[in-house]
């Protein structure tokens, strides 16, 4: 059976830096085999490449959706960062109906539930200290969206796919191009590089956030 697939959101290089430095500096380190993310949908089948890269190569057609970054909530044994998004949440919405079919459990309750996990697998009084660090510091911030990236999750490693730019974050950049996928069978993915797929490194399964069953977080 193919590998299962894993679509993100990726911000602004910016914001993806600074949300990187949280998560490298609050994330336990034996833990922290993945940079920031925001997870769209956790397990696609992978059988289905091919329609997920279409379906969404089709979504990226919209302007590139503003993100604000609105607070820091609580996960417990760790914290995330807020993502607020009315046309992320909506382009999500419309790719659950489309795929209504294939979604797991989590991923059809998910719905506009958008953020970074940037700390977990603490204690509670870690995580709460942090919590209380954070939101005391924080400042709303706006961002967007500037792509959408696809995943193969092998059992614990991350594999990109494609990476796929928004209209307006392309419009500087090279047309599209198709790319082969990491396992040589030579079926079609369409992306525009509209720049480097974020960093992955290898993991193991339940290492990357909370609630995560395809890991993702």
């Amino acid at each position: 059976m193919a590998d299962p697939l894993i679509l993100t959101a990726v911000l602004d290089d910016a914001v993806q830096q600074r949300l990187d430095a949280l998560r490298r500096a609050h994330f336990p380190p034996e833990r922290n085999h993945l940079d920031a993310h925001v997870t769209l949908f956790h397990h696609l089948p992978g059988t289905e490449r091919e329609a997920v890269a279409d379906a969404v190569a089709e979504a990226v057609h919209a302007p590139a959706p503003a993100v604000h970054l609105t607070g820091v909530r609580s996960l417990g044994r760790g914290v995330a960062v807020v993502l607020a998004s009315p046309e992320l949440a909506a382009l999500r919405a419309d790719l659950a109906r489309r795929w209504d079919g294939w979604l797991t459990a989590q991923d059809r309750g998910k719905r506009g539930d958008l953020h970074v996990t940037v700390q977990n697998k603490v204690t509670p009084d870690a995580a709460r200290a942090l919590h209380r660090q954070l939101a005391a510091s924080f400042a709303p911030e706006r961002t967007r969206a500037v792509a959408l990236a696809l995943w193969r999750y092998a059992g614990g490693p991350w594999e990109p796919v494609a990476r796929f730019a928004f209209a307006a974050a392309a419009a500087a950049g090279p047309d599209a191009e198709e790319t082969a996928p990491p396992d040589g069978s030579g079926g079609r993915s369409r992306a525009h590089p509209g720049g480097s797929m974020p960093a992955v490194m290898y993991g193991t399964p339940g290492d990357t956030g909370a609630g995560s069953t395809g890991g993702a977080a």
